[in-house]
């Protein structure tokens, strides 16, 4: 079981603390349990904006850093200038992550804070993620990952200290929705964007993906959620389709992680 004392006592063990935070269910418990023990001279929780970046997922971040006392900087990222980012290859998460650990080292520099940290938990280290080869370039740390915390543990942490994100799904950005090869533009974003954001209004809960397959869209959800979409297929249609889909589809097997993985060419650009 996850000890809060002794990510207490990590933290205050690194100094000044400059976080990178999303809102996420990572690090928004970093960010509650640092102003705990940091408080708010010794803290700074830096939000990365973006088109990538979901509006809703920015809206939760801020209230929960108000709720929380969390010292909040928001800056404005510029992954999507980048043409390494935009083509789209499968390490695309790494031209992103380099381009926000740049800037927040930045921050934490002219700031004069002495770390900059993240929520990278125990069970990310054997996924593909490629932007972590862009913090460990940068000197990122990552507490959670650096106590051996695992997602389970993070959200029985997140409950046991009233957190409203100990339940809340996984909340990649934008840019992992769109096939590996297509190019991510603020048009496909917003495709994507408006399409969870509609399904959400429905009601589907949990898990979600809109999966941007250029023309098409592919609905991934839990399997208790399919019923729900199957009884709204005709909106849900038009909706899509209004949205410049030529067609939508409702994936059978269900959400799944690293679903556009297996679709991706085999060669990195």
């Amino acid at each position: 079981m996850a000890d809060l004392d002794l990510l207490r006592r990590h933290l205050l063990g690194m100094g000044r603390v400059l976080l990178g935070y999303s809102g996420g269910v990572d690090s928004a418990l970093l960010a509650v349990v640092a102003r705990e023990a940091l408080g708010r001279d010794r803290l700074l929780a830096v939000i990365g904006r973006s088109a990538s970046y979901p509006e809703v997922q920015w809206r939760s971040a801020v209230e929960l850093a108000g709720r929380f006392d969390v010292p909040l900087l928001e800056i404005e990222t510029r992954e999507l200038e980048d043409p390494r980012y935009v083509s789209n290859p499968t390490n695309r998460c790494y031209f992103c992550k380099s381009e926000l650990w740049t800037r927040l080292t930045e921050v934490a520099r002219g700031r004069k804070f002495d770390v900059v940290v993240d929520g990278t938990n125990a069970d990310d280290l054997g996924e593909h993620r490629p932007g972590l080869a862009a913090a460990e370039e940068l000197g990122i740390r990552s507490p959670l990952a650096e106590l051996g915390w695992s997602k389970s543990e993070i959200r029985a942490a997140s409950l046991e200290l009233g957190l409203p994100t100990w339940d809340a799904p996984a909340a990649p950005c934008l840019s992992s929705r769109v096939l590996y090869g297509l190019e991510v533009t603020p048009e496909r974003l917003r495709q994507v964007e408006a399409g969870e954001a509609y399904l959400r209004a429905l009601g589907v809960t949990g898990d979600l993906r809109v999966r941007h397959l250029d023309a098409r869209a592919r609905l991934e959800v839990g399997a208790d959620q399919m019923e729900l979409l199957r009884g709204e297929w005709d909106g849900v249609q038009a909706f899509f389709l209004s949205l410049g889909f030529l067609t939508v589809e409702l994936d059978p097997q269900g959400y799944r992680r690293g679903g556009l993985l297996a679709m991706a060419p085999r060669i990195v650009a």
